[in-house]
């Protein structure tokens, strides 16, 4: 099995064997937060990478639809109306 090469972190990044990252769990969390991303391995690989939450939220981006919205604003066809097109429903007759 081949892994992919890991993304580059800053030069702070801490590599951490996984005993001693659960050994000094507390410790590896004030690197992410104060240091950057923090490497965990297994075996010698690459396994997960700890960071910190305001990073993690940078990376992963709003959950609000902001983006969305801005794009939709900044697209050249924003003029363009779209209404859905809906369609008859047959309707069956019924006897009371």
């Amino acid at each position: 099995m081949t892994r992919s090469t890991p993304p580059q972190f800053p030069d702070r990044t801490g590599r951490w064997q996984l005993q001693d990252a659960k050994a000094r769990f507390s410790e590896v969390v004030r690197s992410a937060r104060d240091e950057g991303p923090q490497i965990v391995t297994v075996h010698g690989h690459d396994e997960v990478v700890i960071i910190a939450a305001d990073h993690y939220r940078r990376l992963s981006g709003s959950r609000s639809g902001a983006a969305l919205v801005e794009a939709m604003q900044a697209s050249p066809h924003r003029k363009l109306e779209l209404a859905p097109k809906r369609a008859r429903m047959p309707v069956r007759d019924v006897d009371l």
